[in-house]
């Protein structure tokens, strides 16, 4: 095995935590609400790829134990098949990690480091997140377990002052359309969740693996938690308004004010962000290195851990030429590249290893 670290179950549910809420708070109120409009907080409810794809991660893990799906899609469809499968996920995660990347500098730019090169803060995080890969996955599970504690509070902190402020009456009319608009909406978180299949490649680190599907389940669960609470702030402060901003969850944390004296309390989201968006990008830089490594038959992953956060670095400038052209990408193609490599592939994929488990076990008892 390429990676001798361990990481627990807890660690585990924190990483995926990391790996789906912060750019989902950042964008996903302004996406939603051109489709859900005032139900948008009932849209991660419906959000199911996230249960598809643990299912699917953690029975293709009993089927192929100490194996992820870049190893077991050659075991289960042939050699030149499977390869063609894992570069085309490995592809993927480059691709979403480049997204990610791009956000983060975005917002970084865009919102307080306006004469700083979006060059420059894409760099950096790459270097930094580098740093972090060659560490190997306990490094990247302690990191998640340090700055979760973090993050929570800090949201916490945006979250209730803002209580007395928000407007019950931006709710109405609750499902005026029926259920539709916030199925619609859905739709788009659908993207975020399937990245949840990333738990095919930690499983095989997790030393207390009994407890690993029901953490998954409860992180899945703190996740949409999370953004309800997120879009239901955002909506009952800012109403209407919210799809006319890129980041209307900013524009919460602006609107706090304590006592007149802590005011535009901006920098907590900024915090937010960035340790979130660090544990995000630690996490898939490390499954694309760590499935690189296996898809070369590598014996070690460290060496191509650099060339990779370069081609990262390209990726996080080829994604977009701006913000406005990224999130109309999000919310279109990007929503129907990923559930098809992320959801519908695995799916196949795990079709298709039981029909061949099922028929070998039939031609046994013959």
């Amino acid at each position: 095995m390429i990676e001798k670290g361990k990481i627990s179950a807890l660690q585990l549910g924190m990483m995926m935590y990391f790996a789906i809420t912060p750019t989902a708070i950042l964008t996903a109120p302004a996406i939603t609400y051109k489709y859900a409009k005032q139900d948008l907080w009932i849209s991660p409810i419906w959000a199911l790829s996230g249960l598809i794809t643990i299912f699917i991660a953690f029975r293709l893990h009993n089927m192929y134990p100490g194996q992820n799906i870049v190893q077991v899609s050659e075991r289960i469809v042939g050699r030149f098949p499977g390869k063609m499968i894992g570069l085309i996920i490995l592809f993927v995660y480059l691709y979403l990690n480049g997204i990610v990347i791009r956000e983060y500098s975005e917002f970084l730019v865009g919102a307080f480091l306006n004469q700083t090169p979006l060059i420059v803060v894409s760099g950096s995080m790459v270097l930094v997140c580098a740093f972090a890969v060659r560490g190997g996955v306990e490094i990247v599970g302690r990191f998640a377990q340090l700055f979760l504690p973090a993050f929570v509070v800090f949201f916490l902190l945006i979250i209730i002052p803002i209580i007395p402020e928000l407007n019950l009456l931006n709710m109405l009319p609750f499902m005026g359309e029926g259920i539709m608009p916030s199925i619609s909406g859905a739709g788009v978180l659908q993207t975020w969740f399937s990245e949840y299949i990333t738990v095919s490649f930690l499983l095989p680190f997790v030393a207390d693996r009994k407890k690993a599907a029901k953490i998954t389940l409860i992180s899945l669960f703190a996740v949409i938690l999370t953004l309800v609470i997120s879009n239901l702030v955002t909506l009952l402060l800012l109403g209407e308004i919210t799809g006319n901003y890129t980041y209307p969850f900013l524009l919460v944390a602006r609107y706090i004010s304590l006592a007149e004296f802590f005011t535009h309390l901006e920098s907590l989201h900024m915090a937010i962000w960035v340790l979130g968006a660090f544990v995000k990008i630690c996490v898939f830089f490390y499954v694309s290195v760590l499935g690189a490594a296996q898809w070369m038959n590598l014996s070690d992953h460290r060496p191509i851990v650099f060339p990779l956060g370069f081609i990262l670095l390209l990726f996080s400038v080829w994604v977009a030429s701006n913000m406005q052209e990224l999130l109309h990408a999000i919310s279109t193609s990007v929503t129907f590249s990923l559930l098809t490599v992320l959801v519908v592939i695995p799916m196949l994929l795990l079709c298709i290893a039981w029909v061949k488990k099922r028929f070998g076990r039939i031609r046994t008892m013959r």
